[in-house]
Parts: C-alpha cells; sequence; structure tokens
C-alpha cells in the first residue's frame, strides 16, 4: 500500500500545544523541528507512523490562529484546514497547564462543522495535576480528553490503540515478493522506490514555489517573505516516468550569519535532506546571479556525491537573458569545476514557464550517476589517456600505472592501480576525471577516482 492510500491522520490545535512533539513521537524519530518558541511549523509536515500494527499517514500541521486571508498566519491556517479537509482522523490538541482558550474554543466548534472524527487529546498532562486539569476539556464537547505527554511519552500507547480503534477497515495487503538474500544485491544497484529529490538554495530563491508549481496546488505556504519554509517538507509526485519523493527545504545562508537555534535547525534538516537524496535541485534567484553562497552549496553537493542540475529561476524577470545565462555559466565553469558540464534549466516558479525542461534533466543526470563504463572499454580509454600524457616522475621515478576499473555507481567511481598510484599528484588526477567525465559522457556528477598502489615482494619488511 503506497503512502497515498494510506489512512490519513491530522494533528491540528492552535500554536505551541505540542503537535510536533507529538508527531515525532508517533513516527518514532525527530522528524520535525521542535522548539520552545510558538509558530514553528509553518508546512504541513507528513510521515508514515505504525500505530497498533496499521499504517498510517500522519501529517504535522501549521497552529490554527484568526488571521486575515492574505497574511502569512492566514496562510498557514489554509493549509491547515486543507489538511484536516481530507483526514480520516483528526487528532486535536490542547495544553493542559493552559486550561481551555477562546483559541481553543473556538476551533472546537470549527471542528465539529467539518464532519471529521475527532480524538481530543490533552497534552502537557504530566502527573496528577496535569491529568485534573485535563478534565476541564470535556467543556469543549469533542468527547473524552486523552490526557498525555508527548515529550515524556507518558499516554502515548493509550492514543496509539485509540487512533487504531477509530481507523477505517484496513484493506487486505497484497501479496509480495519474497526478498533478495542479504549482500545478493550489490550495493550500487538501483534501490526499490521512487527517485529521492531534494530542492536546495539560499532563501527566497522560490523553492517552495517550484514544489508547489509541480504539484499543481498551493502545498507550502510561500509569499514575499524570505525564509517562509522552516523544516524539510516531503511530498509525492508522479509523473510519466513513475514516483518522486520531492522534499522541500529551508534556504541556507552563511554560516556566519545563521545566529538564531531555530534556524540552526532548519538548515541542519536541508543538510540532511541533502544526504538522503540522489538528485538535487540547487535553485538560483537569476536577478541577483550566482552567490557565493550558492557555490558553497554546489560544493557540498558534491562532496556528498549527489547528482546536480542548476535551476535559475525568476526568468521572467532577467532583462538581458543572454549576458546573464553567459556571466552565471561562466561562473559555475570556473568555479565548480568539479563537476563541469552540469545541467542549467532556466524557468519562472511563478507563472509555470519551462518549469517543464526541470523534471527531464533531473531524471537524465540520474541516469548519469547510474552509469556503469565496461573495464575492455575503460581500460582502452586509459591506454590511450597515458599515451597523450604520461604520469609525472616523482622522487625522480616515473609512476606506472597498469588499469582502472569502475568499482561502484551512484556517484560513478573509478579504482585505479599500478606502482606507487597513491602518489599521483592532484593534477594527474584532474586530467584522468576530466577525460572520464568528456569521454564517458558524465556531465553534472561528482566522479570519484581511488588510488591502489602495488606492493614491493623485494622491499624490506
Amino acid at each position: 500500500m503506497t503512502s497515498e492510500n494510506l489512512p490519513v491522520v491530522v494533528i491540528a490545535g492552535r500554536p505551541n500545544v505540542g503537535k510536533s512533539t507529538l508527531f515525532n513521537r508517533l513516527v518514532g524519530r525527530r522528524q520535525a523541528i521542535v522548539s520552545d518558541m510558538p509558530g514553528v511549523t509553518r508546512d504541513r509536515k507528513e510521515g508514515e507512523a505504525l500505530l497498533r500494527g496499521r499504517r498510517v499517514r500522519l501529517i504535522d500541521t501549521a497552529g490554527l490562529e484568526e488571521a486575515a486571508p492574505d497574511t502569512l498566519y492566514g496562510r498557514m491556517r489554509a493549509s491547515s484546514e486543507s489538511a484536516v479537509a481530507m483526514a480520516d482522523l483528526v487528532l486535536f490538541c490542547i495544553d493542559a497547564r493552559s486550561g481551555i482558550t477562546p483559541a481553543d474554543a473556538h476551533f472546537a466548534s470549527w471542528l465539529r462543522r467539518q464532519n471529521r472524527p475527532v480524538l481530543l487529546i490533552a497534552n502537557k498532562a504530566e502527573g496528577q495535576a496535569g491529568t485534573n486539569a485535563a478534565l476541564e476539556a470535556y467543556s469543549l464537547g469533542l468527547g473524552t480528553p486523552l490526557a498525555l505527554s508527548a515529550e515524556h511519552g507518558e499516554g502515548i500507547a493509550d492514543l496509539m490503540g485509540e487512533i487504531a480503534e477509530r481507523l477505517p477497515p484496513a484493506e487486505k495487503p497484497r501479496r509480495r515478493e519474497a526478498p533478495k538474500p542479504e549482500g545478493e544485491e550489490g550495493e550500487d544497484e538501483r534501490p526499490a522506490g521512487p527517485l529521492r529529490l531534494a530542492i536546495i538554495g539560499r532563501p527566497n530563491a522560490g523553492k517552495s514555489t517550484l514544489l508547489n508549481c509541480l504539484l499543481g496546488e498551493e502545498r507550502m505556504i510561500t509569499g514575499p517573505e524570505a525564509g517562509l519554509t522552516r523544516d524539510s517538507i516531503a511530498v509525492t509526485l508522479h509523473d510519466e516516468h513513475g514516483e518522486i519523493r520531492l522534499v522541500d527545504t529551508a534556504g541556507m545562508r552563511k554560516r556566519a550569519r545563521v545566529e538564531q537555534h531555530l534556524e540552526r535547525m532548519s538548515v541542519s534538516a536541508s543538510i540532511e535532506a541533502l544526504k538522503m537524496a540522489e538528485v538535487v535541485v540547487l535553485v538560483i534567484d537569476a536577478t541577483l546571479g550566482v552567490h557565493e553562497q550558492d557555490l558553497q552549496i554546489g560544493r557540498l553537493i558534491e562532496r556528498e556525491g549527489r547528482a546536480c542540475v542548476i535551476a535559475l529561476n525568476k526568468w521572467d524577470a532577467v532583462e538581458d537573458r543572454n549576458a546573464t545565462k553567459k556571466a552565471i555559466l561562466d561562473r559555475l565553469e570556473i568555479s565548480l569545476a568539479q563537476v563541469r558540464g552540469i545541467p542549467v534549466v532556466t524557468f519562472s516558479a511563478l507563472t509555470g514557464a519551462g518549469v517543464y525542461r526541470l523534471l527531464p534533466a533531473v531524471r537524465e543526470v540520474y541516469e548519469i550517476w547510474n552509469s556503469r563504463v565496461s573495464t575492455g572499454e575503460l581500460n582502452r580509454w586509459f591506454e590511450d589517456a597515458l599515451e597523450r600524457h604520461q604520469p609525472p616522475l616523482v622522487d625522480g621515478r616515473r609512476l606506472k600505472l597498469r588499469y582502472m576499473t569502475q568499482v561502484k555507481a551512484r556517484p560513478p567511481t573509478f579504482l585505479l592501480f599500478g606502482t606507487r598510484a597513491e602518489q599521483l599528484p592532484d593534477s594527474y588526477k584532474r586530467y584522468l576525471v576530466n577525460g572520464l567525465r568528456e569521454t564517458f559522457h558524465m556531465p553534472g556528477v561528482p566522479v570519484r577516482l581511488q588510488l591502489r598502489g602495488t606492493k614491493n615482494p623485494y622491499a624490506e619488511k
């Protein structure tokens, strides 16, 4: 059963009642950012949870607040309301220590009109005093409140049982093929499942707008304010070639400018999303050109061994497009030479113009990232490369490079054997890597070259 077919459980409530803490507790890991500051969650956060043998699609939402539709808090509330509209069960959270507030009463009344099953959660009900305070929640008219403490894990087992009982009947599981024995599958073979794609970039580059454009819906909260996205948000997209798991991330500023603890957590979540991805789309504001921070992010993508596509957003606002694109390509060629030939796509996420070119570029670089070269073909090229440019002298002696083989893909990784091969200068390694990239068509992906020297059997031990 895919995540789209799982029963949907939505956690709702006013800000700072512990919704994200409860979400993390139910999914079994620290997936959502948690802070004492109210209003940390802005976009819907989804995850899968196993509750009493039932797999569910769990959604953490922004705090429900009264606000005008065109404001940030109004857009956050609209996102939360759309999540409630598709819920099979709503977990309505209140803060037992604070008692029932007018906002709790208002949104409880609104929930009763939504015709959705609701389970009332009195969170932060640690100890006997908290349990007694939770009894006040009967006044909301949503049934018996369940007192618990998400932070301390009290009452979570009872909550899982209540959720499982209130969900629709489970579908019969389909018969699955027996898994392959451990070790039968190569470590660089493509894993089953969707292509994992992360959208990375500086704040206000248009990452969330791009994700909304790809999905065809207002899934992420967007606006002129920089830094709206605070957590990494994963969604699923289907195209004609299959399933893609998209992750929108918070903007990444220079480390020296990251001061607040919340922003440090946001950047850490973005880096973690990058590490889990297979392909990364680096979104750049084309009206501002390539910033040094964009290059730093590009170098991080290369160090992590991920395939990359450069996305020049806001292309509709660029006046001299030819000069702008040439300047950006020249900067990338000089400053990101380690991923030479990286694909560049221009578009406007706001209007949708040119966005259709992005996913084909992602699929193409993904195929390159997975590519393999036969040993015979590789060594024929290697012999020609040695003839064109002999290895340099090291300590007055020439290195004897013997043969090369590809040891893995994802990214393409090659192993070079030879006498004292580990002493090969960086300049000659770059010569070989650039030759591999050009000859075997590997633009835009990291190419790794590992060296292994041969032992002299007559050397003294």
